[in-house]
């Protein structure tokens, strides 16, 4: 093992050792597993149900390393590989390939920042992160309109008003209510339509 870094935080002080023994020798296992330039997840195959999943990027290349992150298994399994590609890219941009021989001499504090940073996996995946600001989005445009509705407007009457909208726009709108649709997807379909 080249280098590593943790955060096992959420354990007790006195399983920390053993949790720590035991990540370092399965992050090996798992690494020597995985074949170069594959990409891989593993779970406890003993446990239907395990907590944790160990996943595994192996570049190889004349540098022939591997990286393994663990991660609850709520952890999208895209980000995980956006971090382990990264935490790869860089350790091989500021550690030399000839330090790699002698792992002790191996100073790398990057990988504890990505630690920290990367806990919250929207941070490693723009497409995440894109998703849940659009989220967010929506639901303030939600509570906005229930609270305008609230006021005793009614939609009905907001939409025969409008000058913004065209004819068509009213039709389809009067003729989605005959349907029974559920005013509010039919603004959440628009306003997810208008900004994509």
């Amino acid at each position: 093992m080249l280098t590593s870094a943790s955060d096992l935080s959420s354990f007790s002080f006195y399983q920390r050792g053993t949790i720590s023994e035991f990540l370092a020798f399965f992050s090996g296992l798992v690494s020597e597993r995985t074949q170069p330039g594959e990409r891989q997840s593993f779970t406890d195959v003993d446990k239907k149900d395990s907590e944790y999943v160990f996943h595994c990027y192996n570049r190889g290349g004349p540098e022939s390393i591997a990286a393994v992150m663990v991660s609850d298994k709520e952890y999208p399994r895209r980000a995980a590989f956006s971090v382990l590609t990264k935490s790869l890219e860089t350790f091989t941009t500021k550690v030399p390939a000839s330090s790699y021989s002698n792992p002790s001499s191996i100073s790398f504090p990057d990988l504890k920042e990505f630690v920290a940073q990367y806990q919250d996996p929207r941070n490693a995946d723009s497409i995440m992160r894109l998703q849940g600001e659009l989220d967010e989005t929506k639901l303030v445009m939600h509570q906005t309109i229930e609270s305008v509705l609230k006021r005793g407007e009614k939609l009905d009457d907001l939409v025969a008003r409008s000058e913004m909208l065209g004819s068509q726009s009213k039709r389809f709108y009067t003729t989605a209510k005959k349907v029974c649709l559920n005013c509010r997807f039919l603004l959440a379909y628009y306003l997810t339509s208008s900004v994509l």
